[in-house]
């Protein structure tokens, strides 16, 4: 062992106590200065986010629950809790190529098969260690945000096939991804099947091909690759993404309850199953899976309070005053804990209405609706706050009141935000069979779609400037994130023949600032299906 191991710190998760205290007499006598343990997942997973460790011990079966360890890394490893730093090693009693293979995909530092010895144990963390040291310049240059240099690093070890040339290769590839890279991420990626088969890099074509806009590619990569091994859930996750980018949200839904299915302890997958169910208008199936989210983890990280809104809304809608108020409460103390968070204050508005309207105070509740409608006008309201508030005057429309206003702010909402089928089939779900929102989101969406085909005809013609200023002027009036993207794709190819490119490019600019990557918005980050987080311990962990 290295001689820093008396200044690494260990955590143990396992249920059982016999083994814990196993576990933690053989870390000390390897020399491990600070051991603590816990039984439980949910604690474990809190644990881990506010605490950074070198070592982690975690056992794969937890009785009496559906939680797994494999469930724990997985969450962990998608939102970037785990640093580089830390070693991560599974124990588990089941010596099946499966189990033991769908841990090491998952960015497993090492795997142990009980019964085992204070010698394996020894020998799997001296070896995952020294991986750690002998990587130590990629992830010293991920850690001062030089991703170029760690691509190019990771390369060379790849292409030399140096010692830990495919975790190296795995790190470039996620890299490249995030540089943007994606043909050279997905020639990697193909480059690593060529040279040794594994899942997470055929994985990893496909999520190239998404990122690069070739739905229909990556479909038939997932297609295959689940056909080949159903069991493996981040392929479900990606399919179901681009279903729902295809607009198809009852068969993303099926495609992601295979995957909760698979993974029934992970919060993260509970939470997207839950959310796209009701949408879907599966709202029984829904509310169980989103309340089963709330007891398992509410004071997590990885817990997304858009869970509590859905909830609150199907709550309200069953005219169930406990549970309603039980999912405002928690909301409530969410705040106290982030009392900066403008999303978390949009969604307080959202209860505050639904609140006054379940005590029959109608003009309380339009006060609230016209309080978050004001905030439509913010760079950073998107998508999920737009079918929050049609959420919000739906319900207001089933009052018996006048609302002349309601139909003229969805509009609004609609150019907006209906620039996919995606997006407008979520307006659409939202609208809760209310017929003329539901004309009025599809009107929206053909609206954008002729703006864009008739662009694309000037641009096919020869007056690509003509195109350019009708996206800017339709962009800067909607402001659709489709259109002003269009623009500035429409500018950069030909804006070797038009005379005001620089000026056309300013105003772009300043339209995609604004409204097509908003500052300040405290949105959790993105999570990247089946990839590595390339997070270390001095990067902040996902809101």
């Amino acid at each position: 062992m290295d001689d820093t191991i008396q200044d690494a710190s260990a955590l143990i998760i396992d249920s059982n106590a016999t083994s814990r205290s196993l576990m933690s007499a053989q870390l000390r006598d390897l020399g491990v200065g600070t051991v603590r343990q816990t039984p439980r997942v949910k604690d474990a997973r809190v644990m881990l986010e506010h605490q950074t460790f070198d070592i982690v011990l975690c056992d794969y079966h937890f009785g009496g629950t559906d939680a797994s360890g494999q469930d724990l890394l997985d969450e962990l490893r998608r939102e970037g809790l785990l640093p580089y730093s830390t070693v991560f090693v599974m124990v588990t009693s089941e010596a099946t190529y499966a189990k033991v293979a769908e841990a090491a995909e998952a960015a497993l530092d090492a795997y142990l098969i009980k019964p085992y010895t204070s010698a394996n144990l020894a020998e799997r963390l001296a070896s995952a260690r020294l991986r750690k040291r002998i990587l130590k310049d990629i992830f010293e240059a991920i850690e001062n945000q030089d991703f170029e240099t760690a691509a190019n690093l990771c390369l060379a070890r790849f292409e030399a096939k140096g010692k830990y040339w495919l975790y190296a290769a795995r790190i470039g590839a996620e890299l490249l991804l995030r540089l943007k890279r994606f043909d050279d991420a997905r020639l990697l990626y193909e480059a690593i099947i060529a040279a040794k088969t594994v899942p997470w890099a055929r994985l990893g074509v496909a999520r190239a091909e998404v990122a690069s806009g070739n739905l229909q590619k990556a479909r038939r990569t997932l297609e295959n690759l689940i056909g080949e091994l159903p069991d493996y859930a981040d392929s479900h996750d990606l399919m179901g993404h681009v279903q729902m980018e295809q607009g198809d949200l009852q068969e993303a839904l099926k495609t992601y309850q295979i995957a909760t299915t698979l993974t029934p302890g992970c919060l993260l997958r509970l939470q997207r199953c839950g959310a796209l169910g009701f949408y879907a208008g599966q709202r029984e199936e829904a509310l169980r899976m989103l309340e089963r989210a709330m007891s398992q983890g509410l004071r997590s990280k990885l817990f997304d309070m858009l869970s509590l809104v859905l909830v609150g809304l199907m709550r309200f809608d069953q005219k169930d005053f406990k549970g309603f108020k039980y999912a405002h409460d928690a909301l409530t103390a969410a705040m106290e804990r982030a009392p900066g968070s403008i999303r978390l204050r949009r969604f307080d508005l959202v209860f505050r209405g639904l609140a006054f309207l379940l005590e029959r105070r109608v003009g309380q509740a339009l006060v609230m609706a016209r309080e978050f409608t004001a905030h439509a006008d913010e760079g950073n309201f998107d998508l999920e706050a737009a079918s929050l508030l049609t959420a919000l005057w739906i319900r207001l429309s089933s009052q018996e009141v006048e609302l002349e206003e309601m139909m003229p702010i969805l509009k609004t909402l609609g150019m907006r935000h209906c620039s996919a089928k995606a997006s407008t089939e979520i307006l659409v779900a939202i609208s809760e069979a209310h017929q003329g929102a539901v004309d009025q989101f599809r009107d929206c969406h053909h609206q954008i779609f002729s703006v864009a085909e008739t662009a694309m005809r000037h641009s096919m013609r020869g007056t690509a400037k003509v195109a350019v200023e009708l996206l800017i002027q339709q962009g800067g009036l909607t402001r659709n994130a489709k259109l002003i993207d269009m623009a500035g794709l429409v500018l950069k190819r030909h804006a070797d023949k038009i005379e005001e490119a620089a000026e056309l490019a300013v105003r772009i600019e300043d339209l995609h600032a604004r409204y097509v990557l908003p500052m300040g918005s405290d949105h959790a980050k993105a999570r990247a299906t089946g990839g590595l987080a390339l997070r270390t311990h001095s990067t902040p962990a996902a809101a």
